[in-house]
This record gives C-alpha cells, structure tokens and sequence, in this order.
C-alpha cells in the first residue's frame, strides 16, 4: 500500500523508475536508438524495456551561453565548453555513451576535450555510463565521497532505500576526484559549484555554474533527483529512513535558496515540460514537489503502521 501511495504521488510531478533490469546483450537489442555493444562489458545494456523510453533520441541544444544538452528525452546530460576544456553532467546508461559523444560531435566539440565529468548520484540511471564515458574520453569523474563509494562498486550502498531492488552497472576504474559541498571546479571560464543534495542517496550531489551571453549571465542548475522512492518493504520513518528524511530536509533548504535562472534535472520532466526550465523560482518549485511527495510517504507510513 504505503508503495502504490508513495509511487502515486511523486509521479503527479515526477516521474521516475526505480529498478533496474539487466538484459543480456544481442545485436537485435535496440534502446532508443542506441545499438547494444555485445562485445563491451561497459556498455551493455541494462534498464531493460524502460531504457527505450528514457534514450529516445533528441537533437543536442545549446540552451545558454556555455551550456548545452547532450542526452535524451528521459535522461539529462549536460555539456559546458569552458574554453579550456569540456564538462559533462551525468552519465545515463552503459549503452548510451556512444551516443553521448556523438552528440558532443554534433556540436562542433572534441570528446577528447572533456576533462572531467560530474556525477549526480550513484544509481544505474545516471552512473552506468559513466565508466565507459570516462575510459574514451579520458576525463575524470568527479563526485561526492559517499557517490564515489557507489561508482567504485558499480552498487547500490548498503543504506540506499532502493537497495532491495539490486542491480548492479559498470563500476568506475578511472580516476575519480571527490569534492565537498560548495566546493569549486575552476576549469577557464566556468567555476562550477558542487551542491549536496541528500535525500534520494546520500551521495547525491547536484552543480551549479554561471553562463553568459554578452553581458546577460544566468545561473545554471543541473539537480540530483529528490525522489523519494525506495523498496517495497523500506520505511523513511524508520531508523534507518532518518538520516534520508534529514538529508532531503537539507536539500530542500539548499534548493530554496540558490539562485536559479535555468533548471535542468536529472529525468527532464522532474523539471517540467521541455528538457530544462526557466521559469522563475524552478528550484524551489522542484524542492517544493518532493516536500509534499516526502510528506505523503511519511504520512501513509504512519497510517499503514496503525493499522
């Protein structure tokens, strides 16, 4: 019951799966447009029938200045040219990253020329390509410390409220560099801010960064999911759900008070209609929307319990 509940409302504003289903390679497997490599253990596909709707292809965009996407119409991936060098946001899926460099060509950039590459979270949505994207590119993955406890594993951590659903992705062997909260990437033009958002994991991190056109700049968010999704049989009431409720608390916080001109999130339509949002106050809407979906969780957790 307390699952149906907790489904039912986040996906009134935010939609989102929380499994993973690995499928064996074959050459006849097709995920949005993206061909399965049978011989690459770090692209084979995973996400099974859901990995067709999140990797429909769309064409990159710049959206602003700097910035651009590079993903899908289910997954984010963002790029900035600093000028001194590339940064991707996120990773989508294992079979996905041939596909994300072919966009990054498609813009007039070099792959070759992404230094560093930005996780939001240890899941197989946004971390499972990160791997492969790193090994082609050279570029070093950067995360919090908690993230990169789930990128070294290619696993979910032992507290993850989805744990119970297993699966597993390509664990990350490349360098990897960790960074704090409001810590700064400088790399040329770009100070890109890491922003710790607990809640969904404990090692979500979301990026903020200033782009300008002439003499116009906004500020750029790329958010972490604040799902509040778990395993069937999981309890944010619990014990062990507290130190989840605390962190989604601090995000929420963290993200009413950024300031935030352009909004992109992780699963685009978390943000609302189109890839990315610019209306005003975006991050504090979006906070707003897993308050409430938190809210009712809780709530039917305590009603279940009485029962």
């Amino acid at each position: 019951m307390i699952a149906m509940i907790t489904i039912a409302a986040w996906l009134a504003g935010m939609q989102q799966t929380p499994f993973p289903i690995v499928q064996t390679p074959s050459a006849a497997l097709v995920a949005g447009g993206v061909s399965a490599a049978t011989e690459d253990p770090l692209t084979r596909p995973i996400g099974g029938s859901r990995a067709a709707e999140w990797l429909a292809p769309v064409p990159p965009e710049r959206i602003f200045g700097n910035s651009y996407l590079v993903g899908f119409a289910g997954l984010s991936v963002a790029l900035i040219d600093t000028g001194d060098g590339l940064v991707l946001v996120d990773g989508a899926l294992p079979q996905s990253a041939a596909a994300v460099l072919a966009n990054v060509r498609a813009l007039g950039f070099d792959p070759k020329d992404i230094k560093f590459i930005l996780s939001t979270e240890p899941h197989w949505d946004h971390a499972g390509g990160l791997a492969a994207l790193a090994r082609d590119t050279g570029a070093t993955v950067v995360a919090s410390k908690r993230g990169v406890e789930g990128l070294r594993t290619g696993k979910h951590a032992s507290d993850d409220p989805q744990l119970a659903y297993g699966g597993s992705w390509p664990a990350v062997t490349t360098p990897i560099r960790i960074m704090k909260d409001s810590e700064v990437l400088p790399l040329g033009t770009a100070r890109i801010t890491a922003r710790a958002t607990p809640g969904h994991t404990m090692g979500s991190m979301s990026w903020s960064w200033q782009a300008c056109e002439g003499k116009t700049c906004k500020e750029i968010v790329f958010a972490a999911s604040l799902n509040p999704v778990s395993a069937d049989d999981y309890r944010f009431s619990s014990a062990a759900g507290a130190p989840f409720v605390a962190g989604f608390a601090r995000s929420y916080r963290t993200m009413d008070r950024l300031k935030c001109d352009m909004l992109i999130t992780a699963h685009p339509d978390n943000a609302g209609d189109g890839r990315f949002s610019a209306k005003t106050a975006a991050c504090r809407a979006y906070a707003e929307r897993s308050r409430q979906a938190l809210a009712k969780r809780l709530a039917a957790e305590e009603a279940d319990a009485t029962k």
